[in-house]
């Protein structure tokens, strides 16, 4: 029944083999499967921790694993109850008669640890979970569309979609963490009778759990074990300036002149996709960027970083197309006929889960624009974003795309991350789409999306960076003003925009993007030419009073850059988000956990964005006791915390307020 192997728990009943070991400090990884052996897949804990001596126990009746403040306890028949200290913060959810002394002992006959077999030796798992507080609040997960923080309640779809990326780590306010590691496309339902996690295929159970007591403790133990982001470069910590889509080398440069003609702080301009002649060959189109090495040349006089835009799909009709299908480079697609994304050309992307696969990717990208200077690069599509979302309907290197598919964009960030490294490259940070649970090692800065230009999106989008701040991906951002659409000779627009664009001033990174009316036609018939764009999108496009402020809070987040760059070092170092909700601070403020529209910067400065049409004032906490005080950045009003307060919020600015004691 129990086993002890050197420092690992081990329990066997029935076919089924269950593994407990510490994993890092105060955490057990918990693994499970019917298969004959344990699969050695690592998945998001490839990297082996510090080792820390486990306190092992057992007997006829129980066995006790214990690392730190963490304790598992296994019944006689299976069931796992989790303790900090002396805390019960986990207890599986079994309804069965295997264990007649267990009090919840039931003739339901539901297991906790449910295996059930697939066609072609896989199994359909699912872990069930009990909620023992109806006032437990649970924060992460990754990035979803939606305008809870608090998750506690929800279903979670883990997939990935575009604008929807899974990183299944969760955090309790019953001072626990816990990773589902797990890439397979699957369920969380976090619901105030039970707690459960599915995955469609897959060969074993595996999760890791932490104890700690604050917030704090509990994400930095997370990254210690799946890893830290590197720290963000200088060119990080201004302003991006982006639109779909610059057609044209003259374009391009006409734009990076008049920021400079006007003296405005830029660090980054973006050249997006379909600069290319066809997807899959990673290199400029020379019928409309003539001499790519002379404007790179000219905008890096002007102190200003190119970014460029890779896709993963790979066209039929491409250059590059036959030798990787040959090779096996590409994607597979169970039935039907091989194309996974229908756009501007029938496309397959790249399979990221194939090493070989990557070093062929990076090698066509580091000759064709790293030869040129190009450092930064923008990961699109990278979920991969598929024509039809049948998830059971691709293989990967991997496995099939039901077993493994959330992994794809971490293994995307990585095929860059590995080669610019190795190339010599430091401070590797590369802008993509999605991200699964370590994705933060790999430089992975994720933005949120092709996402609505609306009141509803924005508010959205605040919640979604928080919870993937607290899921590990410190490094995010979003389409300043949303992506689709928005005209900016609309007065309503240029609301929205002058709001968000605010916002996104206390982001980790300050980036302006969209796909703006009335869409520009395309200037070819091949290539890159076919491709349509969108209107104007720099800060003088939206007229003389919007301009104005944009480029205030382009200068305020100027100012700012040494602040900044400290916390990118904290989550470099630590794993600590930059962006947090108020409750990661001040943890021991009860009213801090129910606020969900307000975030610190850092721990200085507190946010409060302005989030409804027509608002000119709102409503605004101030965590901490009496004794912190929270001084606004712009006038002299002062507020003690403890307390909510109206706030003027006029559109030429947004309640910002800096601790000062």
């Amino acid at each position: 029944m129990f086993e002890l192997e050197k420092n690992r728990l081990i329990y066997r009943f029935a076919g089924e083999k269950l593994w407990l070991e510490p994993w890092g400090k105060n955490a057990l990884r918990v693994r499970a499967t019917k298969k004959s052996r344990m699969p050695e897949d690592e998945w998001a804990l490839d990297e082996k921790p510090s080792q820390f001596q486990a306190i092992i126990k057992a007997n006829d009746n129980q066995a006790s694993i214990q690392n730190g403040k963490i304790k598992a306890v296994v019944s006689r028949r299976g069931k796992i109850m989790i303790y900090n200290k002396n805390k019960l913060i986990l207890e599986e959810y079994a309804r069965h008669r295997l264990d007649l002394e267990d009090p919840k002992c039931s003739a339901l006959n539901v297991e906790a640890r449910e295996f059930k077999p697939n066609l072609g030796g896989e199994f359909k798992l699912t872990l069930r979970l009990e909620s023992l507080s109806r006032h437990e609040k649970i924060y992460g997960m990754g990035q979803y569309q939606h305008e809870y923080l608090d998750l506690k309640g929800m279903e979670l779809e883990l997939a990935q979609r575009n604008s929807q990326a899974s990183v299944p780590f969760m955090l309790s306010s019953l001072g626990y963490g816990l990773l589902w590691n797990n890439p397979s496309i699957g369920r969380a339902t976090l619901g105030a009778n039970v707690i459960s996690f599915e995955a469609s295929a897959t060969e074993k159970l595996d999760y890791w759990i932490v104890a700690g007591s604050k917030p704090k403790e509990i994400c930095e133990g997370y990254t210690a074990v799946t890893g830290r982001p590197p720290m963000m470069p200088e060119y990080g910590l201004g302003f991006w300036q982006s639109k779909l889509r610059y057609q044209t080398q003259e374009e391009v440069l006409a734009v990076a002149r008049e920021y400079k003609r006007r003296k405005l702080p830029i660090d980054v301009l973006v050249i997006d996709f379909f600069h290319w002649p066809f997807q899959g060959e990673w290199k400029f189109d020379t019928d409309y960027f003539p001499d790519p090495r002379a404007m790179m040349r000219e905008i890096k006089e002007l102190g200003i970083e190119v970014m460029i835009s890779i896709w993963p799909q790979v066209d039929k009709k491409s250059e590059n197309f036959e030798e990787m299908h040959e090779k096996g480079y590409l994607i597979r697609v169970e039935r039907g006929i091989s194309t996974a994304h229908d756009f501007q050309g029938e496309t397959v992307h790249f399979d990221a889960t194939n090493p070989e696969a990557r070093a062929y990717v990076w090698d066509k990208v580091k000759e064709n624009y790293g030869s040129l200077g190009i450092r930064l690069f923008w990961l699109d599509e990278a979920e991969p974003e598929y024509t039809a979302y049948d998830f059971d309907n691709y293989r990967y290197h991997f496995g099939p795309n039901l077993q493994v598919g959330n992994i794809y964009p971490r293994d995307y960030a990585r095929a860059f991350y590995e080669g610019q490294t190795a190339a010599g490259q430091d401070k590797v940070v590369n802008l993509i789409r999605c991200a699964w649970a370590g994705s933060q090692k790999y430089g992975a800065l994720v933005w949120s999306g092709d996402i609505a230009s609306s009141w509803e999106s924005l508010r959205c989008q605040v919640v979604a960076g928080l919870n993937m701040g607290v899921a590990g991906i410190s490094y995010w951002t979003t389409d300043i003003g949303g992506f689709h659409g928005g005209n900016p000779d609309d007065e309503a627009f240029r609301e929205l925009l002058v709001r968000w664009f605010q916002w996104g001033c206390f982001l980790p990174v300050f980036r302006l993007h969209g796909d703006r009316l009335p869409a520009k036609e395309p200037l070819g018939s091949s290539g890159g030419g076919k491709c349509p764009s969108g209107a104007a999108n720099e800060v003088w496009s939206y007229g003389e009073k919007a301009g104005a402020i944009l480029e205030k809070y382009l200068h305020i987040r100027e100012s700012m850059r040494d602040y900044i760059r400290g916390l990118m070092r904290q989550a470099s170092e630590n794993g600590t988000p930059v962006i947090r909700a108020l409750f990661f601070e001040y943890p021991d403020d009860i009213e801090a956990w129910e606020v969900e529209d307000q975030y610190l910067f850092g721990d200085k400065y507190l946010v409060a964005p302005v989030l409804h049409a027509g608002a000119s004032k709102r409503r605004v906490y101030f965590p901490g006791t009496k004794d912190v005080r929270w001084k606004a950045i712009e006038g002299d009003a002062e507020f003690g915390g403890g307390q909510w307060d109206t706030v003027g919020a006029p559109l030429e600015s947004m309640p910002v307020f800096k601790k000062v004691a």
